[in-house]
């Protein structure tokens, strides 16, 4: 990894069904490969333009760095050693050199 960790991650996958019989997101993680994983996450701002108002507002996202090579998906989900659970909503890795492979990217919104 080449982005500086500062915290660890949990990668979550599934559905499961709860006492109702709803569909649910599954709490346990994909692997016992993809628990406790070193992650660079951080907030960001973002400034994004509303056609509709006219008007900029400020969005807060958070970006997650994981090793290259960690099998994470689109439609995963993080934990982080806090507890909290973020949805992906992008992820992708940027072009390195040929001397390193680059981090995995990935763009979330925090749900819980």
């Amino acid at each position: 990894m080449i982005a500086r960790a500062n915290t660890t991650v949990t990668v979550l996958r599934g559905t499961t069904t709860n006492a109702h019989g709803d569909t649910v997101d599954g709490t346990t993680a994909a692997s016992a490969a993809l628990t406790d994983l070193p992650a660079s996450l951080i907030e960001v701002n973002r400034r994004t333009y509303l056609p509709a108002e006219g008007a900029t507002r400020v969005v807060r996202t958070h970006i997650c760095r994981l090793t290259s090579g960690t099998d994470v998906r689109k439609d995963d989900r993080i934990r982080d050693a806090a507890g909290a659970v973020y949805q992906i909503l992008d992820l992708n890795a940027s072009p390195g050199s040929p001397a390193h492979l680059p981090d995995i990217v990935i763009q979330l919104s925090k749900t819980t």
